[in-house]
């Protein structure tokens, strides 16, 4: 007779309705899987483990905390590990397993997961954002001066594009920094640069402005890489394991 372990592994892949991004794992370093969703997460598929997190959330809420524990099991099914529960820890940051690493994002209509292992990979940061959501009004509270200079030097049409990205790029990599560290950063704790910047693709620069926990993980400035699709801006770093870079 099958055990209830198996009937899981049996059938719920198929029920997954998410689906792997080659595109958006070139954001990482080699051996990071993305798994991406296009529409509102059904959380009649959550597992029991995961839905006890739900309480009276609402049906927006609900729906974009299934999208990513799909996405993420969807990115972890590759690594042997389909029907992993992706709790939420305290401090509501998802609780991987212990051989991974990982982050999810989600935004208007889209969600995406990005998971490596932690041989590899001991931190991921992955964020997407709608292109246009960065008004001109917030950059104050988001830009640093010289970013603000460096997005009003572009076109019209370039610049929303640009705040975007720099709000993007920041995001994510708090989201890989914190795990580590822990350090709660503001977004003029960091200054963003695009070297290779085309509007389509290419990496940016993380400087910081002060003195920060993660300078003992990782070289400064540390990279990321970033793409516009769909009429988002996916951000995506990673610091690599110690081991891996020997």
């Amino acid at each position: 007779m099958a055990t209830l372990q198996g009937k899981r592994s049996a059938h719920r892949p198929f029920m997954n309705p998410a689906n792997l991004s080659a595109r958006l794992g070139r954001l990482f370093s080699p051996g990071t899987v993305v798994a991406t969703l296009h529409e509102p997460g059904d959380p009649q598929l959550l597992l029991p483990e995961e839905a006890a997190h739900l309480g009276r959330a609402v049906a927006k809420r609900r729906q974009e905390f299934a999208a990513g524990r799909l996405c993420a099991r969807r990115a972890l099914a590759e690594f042997g590990m389909p029907d992993f529960p992706i709790r939420a820890a305290e401090d509501r940051q998802p609780i991987w397993p212990a051989s991974m690493a990982g982050s999810i994002t989600h935004t208007a209509g889209f969600c995406a997961a990005a998971v490596a292992e932690r041989r590899r990979i001991q931190a991921l940061g992955l964020d997407s954002e709608v292109v246009g959501d960065v008004k001109a009004e917030i950059w104050p509270h988001i830009c640093l001066p010289d970013e603000i200079a460096w997005i009003q030097s572009l076109p019209a049409a370039a610049q929303v594009l640009a705040a975007t990205l720099i709000f993007s790029a920041k995001e994510a990599f708090y989201k890989c920094q914190y795990p580590l560290v822990r350090d709660p950063l503001g977004f003029h704790d960091v200054r963003i640069e695009a070297p290779t910047w085309d509007a389509s693709a290419g990496i940016f620069l993380v400087h910081p402005t002060r003195s920060l926990a993660i300078a003992t993980y990782a070289a400064l400035p540390l990279h990321g890489r970033y793409l516009f699709h769909e009429n988002l801006v996916t951000t995506g770093m990673d610091f690599p394991a110690a081991d891996s870079r020997l």
